[in-house]
């Protein structure tokens, strides 16, 4: 192998299609359920999303197509690089061999436009002219007002309470796309009003921001506002799989033969998704691979909470969907890592997990700015606090390596710079970041509301 950092492709070699997990999955996938209880149809999800999305959602094709018209929008970033991790492998004095891709480089400064811009193109072709969404961090919200810009659509952004105030300058990035971004909870919708009348100093939530955000969408009376999602769903996970496409074509330009382990934070799941996918089809297919969703201890949803049927949102006006879940009524502590608070996971990675195909980790928040502090001094790059997660892990496995005395080859996911968050990396560097492991009471208290829903099967 060449003295190479960083491995590109062309844009003639970027990927023509998404690949679908669903496809390839062992056991029966569990629907989603109605306030009935029974499966939900493409027609009641109608009201939430344009029908050429739910057609995405409910798929269960192995490759679809990504319309000229995406690409094209997708062009102004990707193909994103894949970069050997010298500098850190230096630090570490490894037998490992890291590569990361680079996400940070999209306009938003996440991988978080790999779904925006294809969901904005699929709501334009159907005739929306609004999007209506939430936003945690505010990396979502900030790429789907960057989306909407492309495109001319509206958007409105319901961020969460605790995030809205520690993340200003992400408020800021939307309102340059247009976007118009309120902290949730807010006063412009019954479940906000709801929420505040009980608890008026609430930091807020995802749950909470998706319930204020759908209940905008569904009571609009025209009929030209749809709800947009960042994570979970289906079609989001299978948009953002061009990640690990890219990488598979870039490792193979490297002349690696094989990968070990892939890691990836864990919030919702988008960026794992993208970069994990592809090789858990290679798993499902024999190939020895350790896949690593990293997660916060205090919101340790993959590691402790049960595998259940819930609401993605704290209202409950979403379907239920199984899924490892806190219980949609969990209220995160206030950690920097905004993007990785949600009480749920989505339902592909869930199934993946029960079925023993990846092997989640939490992390604690410490840990997570100390190997992000090493990353920014080796390679340069002051990562994103989810990111940090992804780094740690890294960190750990290359650590692991060194003690087995052997040759690994770790690939990670680098989902966003922090340059919007630097207002964690000064509390961290003042001192002031504590660890937040929850306690099993809080474990039991709010997976409590789960019983009164189904099992999956």
């Amino acid at each position: 192998m060449d003295k190479s950092y960083k491995i590109f492709l062309s844009e003639k070699d970027m990927p023509r299609q998404w690949y679908n997990l669903a496809a390839d999955l062992p056991g029966q996938m569990n629907p989603p359920l109605g306030p009935d209880g029974n499966p939900v149809t493409p027609d009641k999800l109608a009201p939430v999303f344009p029908m050429n999305l739910i057609e995405q959602e409910v798929s269960t094709q192995r490759w679809i197509d990504i319309p000229e018209g995406i690409l094209e929008l997708l062009y102004r970033w990707r193909p994103s690089p894949l970069v050997r991790a010298r500098f850190l492998e230096k630090a570490l004095d490894t037998p490992a061999r890291i590569y990361y891709k680079n996400e940070s480089v999209s306009p938003a400064g996440s991988h978080k436009p790999n779904t925006a811009v294809a969901q904005a193109w699929y709501n334009k072709q159907f005739g929306i002219k609004k999007l209506v969404t939430e936003t945690g961090a505010g990396q979502w919200g900030s790429a789907l007002a960057f989306a909407c810009s492309l495109l001319g659509l509206e958007c409105k952004v319901y961020m969460v309470r605790i995030s809205f105030d520690q993340k200003p300058f992400r408020k800021l990035m939307m309102k340059a796309w247009g976007a118009n971004c309120i902290a949730s909870p807010s006063n412009e919708t019954k479940s906000g009003r709801d929420i505040l009348a009980e608890n008026p100093d609430t930091p807020g939530s995802l749950g909470i921001a998706i319930s204020e955000a759908v209940e905008e969408a569904v009571t609009d009376a025209s009929g030209e506002t749809r709800y947009s999602l960042g994570s979970v769903l289906n079609h989001v996970m299978l948009h953002q799989t061009i990640i690990g496409l890219e990488a598979k074509k870039q490792l193979e330009l490297a002349n690696e033969k094989k990968v070990d382990v892939v890691i990836g934070c864990a919030g919702g799941g988008s960026n794992f998704a993208g970069i994990s996918f592809p090789y858990v089809y290679d798993k499902i297919n024999g190939a020895e691979i350790d896949i690593i969703p990293v997660e916060p201890t205090s919101c340790p949803t993959l590691t402790r909470a049960p595998f259940h049927y819930d609401h993605g949102d704290t209202a409950g006006m979403t379907p239920l969907l199984a899924m490892h879940t806190l219980g949609h009524s969990f209220i995160p502590p206030p950690i920097h890592a905004g993007g990785l608070r949600y009480h749920g996971i989505a339902p592909l990675i869930s199934h993946s997990v029960h079925h023993g195909l990846m092997n989640p980790q939490a992390i604690d928040q410490l840990e997570c700015y100390e190997a992000a502090l090493t990353f920014a001094t080796t390679e340069g790059i002051i990562v994103a606090p989810e990111t940090g997660h992804a780094v740690a892990q890294a960190i750990r496995e290359a650590k692991k390596a060194k003690e087995e005395g052997r040759e690994k080859v770790i690939l990670f996911n680098l989902s966003g710079h922090g340059l919007m968050d630097l207002v964690g990396y000064d509390k961290f560097l003042n001192g002031e970041l504590t660890d937040h492991s929850m306690p099993d009471s809080d474990l039991q208290k709010f997976t409590e509301v789960l019983k009164k829903y189904p099992s999956p099967q």
